[in-house]
């Protein structure tokens, strides 16, 4: 049947908006779907569609519900969520206002640990290179854990029993809730700042994931990666694995074992010590020992008995090998005094002053140089003649050049 009365959009928006409400299904629905198109605005909230294989349905999630969120919803991420189906009367589209969202599966605390592990790994914070040595005898350790319980009295108690000379101090803080996470940053920032320890030990005891949540939050491991102290993470139990585990410089498996990895056992170090100072003093007899043995070798010595034979026998040798040098000095005086006179005779034998004892001259220019051709000479020239008691200045006249009676050419002058 046709009804005649005109309703304006809003009042038609209005009307399917009351009919949602009213419905009891949909005013508390559990949707399970895959997470698309997922935005989060500078307002905080956060706009996404859940889709399957056969349809797709808007959602939205106010600021206050999106900040209690442990995971980072990521598109394609497989997820169910709480809350009630309505209609935002202003554009007539119907979605789903989410309360809750936890990963399908798993929970969500689950997928916060691995996306955080993810994401701090990919940055650095869990390299080896960045860890820090642990003191091998720390004098002051902080603990930063909670002042109750007994997870800091068994490490009181064992830091004591096994190395009573560190001092201890308990800087106290809440290690679950909400506050947790920023008062056990804060104390790590703290006990830096004033440098108050040598070593640091933050943890608790055991506990269900959510008890030991606070480990797992990012800004307690960027304390930890922050810190010029050696920090040993002491966090639950042996199968207990935190964020904090991963960036600290040392992972005890518990308080207990904390305690343990940051001292040594005094009674050890003495058996150690007993046993260098043993040792020592064996090493000490053994050189005295030997040091003794050879003074009485020494005291036996001729030399020091007698210190003048010594000497008398120094003196002898001293002789002997100055004999045996003047002698090898003049054999060897006597063979060079040979050489050179063989030398000296052979170059006397060719000294050209013997030539000129036989009669000859040499001739030479107004240079000096020694004329060796009648054709370097000319009528006039001025010669000199070297003869073998003194020189003779000659003049060329010749007007022609003729030979001697063997042949060779001669100049007249």
């Amino acid at each position: 049947m046709r009804n005649d009365t005109v309703y304006s959009v809003t009042q038609v928006n209005q009307h399917i908006k009351a009919l949602l409400d009213s419905d009891g299904a949909l005013s508390g629905v559990l949707v399970r779907g895959e997470l698309s198109n997922y935005k989060m605005y500078p307002s905080g909230h956060h706009y996404f569609s859940m889709k399957d294989e056969g349809g797709a349905i808007r959602c939205v999630m106010f600021r206050r519900e999106a900040s209690a969120l442990r995971f980072r919803p990521e598109n394609g991420m497989k997820v169910v969520a709480f809350g009630r189906v309505t209609v935002f009367p202003r554009d007539g589209q119907y979605q789903l206002y989410v309360n809750e969202l936890t990963p399908d599966g798993v929970g969500d605390l689950h997928v916060a640990f691995e996306q955080l592990k993810a994401k701090l790994f990919a940055q650095g914070l869990f390299d080896q290179g960045h860890k820090k040595p642990i003191p091998r005898f720390p004098l002051r350790i902080a603990l930063v854990t909670s002042p109750a319980g007994a997870a800091v009295r068994d490490m009181l108690r064992i830091l004591s029993a096994r190395w009573p000379m560190a001092e201890v101090a308990v800087v106290p803080v809440r290690v679950q809730g909400a506050e947790a996470p920023e008062e056990i940053a804060a104390a790590l920032g703290w006990v830096n700042r004033n440098r108050l320890a040598d070593l640091i030990i933050t943890g608790r005891g055991g506990g269900s994931m959510e008890d030991l949540w606070a480990f797992n939050e990012e800004i307690v491991a960027r304390a930890i990666y922050a810190s010029r102290i050696p920090v040993i993470s002491a966090v639950g139990h042996e199968p207990d694995v935190t964020i904090a585990d991963f960036v600290a410089d040392l992972r005890a498996a518990t308080p207990s074992n904390a305690a343990e990895l940051a001292v040594p056992d005094r009674n050890d170090v003495y058996g150690r010590l007993s046993q260098l100072s043993v040792r020592m003093g064996q090493a000490a007899s053994r050189r005295l020992n030997e040091a003794r043995g050879k003074l009485e070798r020494l005291s036996g010595s001729r030399a020091l008995q007698d210190p003048m034979n010594v000497i008398q026998d120094r003196r002898v040798l001293l002789d002997y090998q100055r004999a045996r040098l003047a002698d090898r000095l003049e054999r060897t005086l006597g063979r060079e005094r040979q050489q050179f006179a063989r030398l000296a005779a052979a170059l006397d034998a060719m000294s050209p002053l013997k030539v000129l004892a036989r009669g000859y001259a040499i001739p030479m220019d107004s240079t000096g140089a020694v004329v060796r051709s009648v054709k370097s000479v000319s009528p006039g020239d001025r010669l000199e003649l070297r003869v073998s008691d003194g020189s003779i200045n000659v003049t060329v006249n010749a007007p022609e050049r003729s030979t001697d009676r063997n042949g060779r050419k001669k100049i007249d002058l």
